[in-house]
């Protein structure tokens, strides 16, 4: 398994989600965390909270439709698991996203800015996890 290294389009995409962290902090005071935002989509505290939740969502599926709209072409995306492996890996990150109070962009991008001790401890316990199943996936199980 290969991996494509692309400085360039992952700059852009950091620069983005900092963008939009900055301004949902400045606009609506909310700290972005993509999976706090799904749940309270899901369940909204208001009808008002709801409204914004759903907008930053139809926000990210259409991203992709932008860029198509201006490069001419959607960057090629290649998932090399099965589907059961992507369930199983689905259902693990949400049971983590919910021991953890939140997910990477919550707390490796917004927490992290506010120097919040906790998101330091999340973000270097995903980024453990992540190189230790990487390993594991790679070399142990030959995926």
């Amino acid at each position: 398994m290969e991996t494509s290294f692309t400085p360039l389009s992952s700059l852009a995409g950091g620069v983005l989600i900092g963008l939009a962290a900055v301004c949902l902090m400045l606009l609506r005071g909310r700290i972005l965390g993509a999976t706090g935002i799904l749940a309270g989509a899901i369940w909204p505290a208001s009808r008002y909270d709801w409204t914004w939740r759903i907008a930053m969502l139809a926000g990210m599926f259409t991203g992709p439709w932008v860029y198509l709209m201006l490069t001419g072409t959607l960057p090629a995306i290649e998932v090399p698991s099965s589907m059961p492996l992507l369930v199983v890996g689905g259902v693990l990150v949400g049971i983590g996203v919910t021991l953890g109070s939140g997910c990477t962009s919550g707390h490796g991008v917004c927490g992290m800015a506010r120097l919040s001790p906790r998101s330091f401890a999340a973000t270097a316990t995903f980024m453990l996890t992540t190189g230790l199943t990487v390993y594991l996936v790679r070399h142990i199980l030959g995926g």
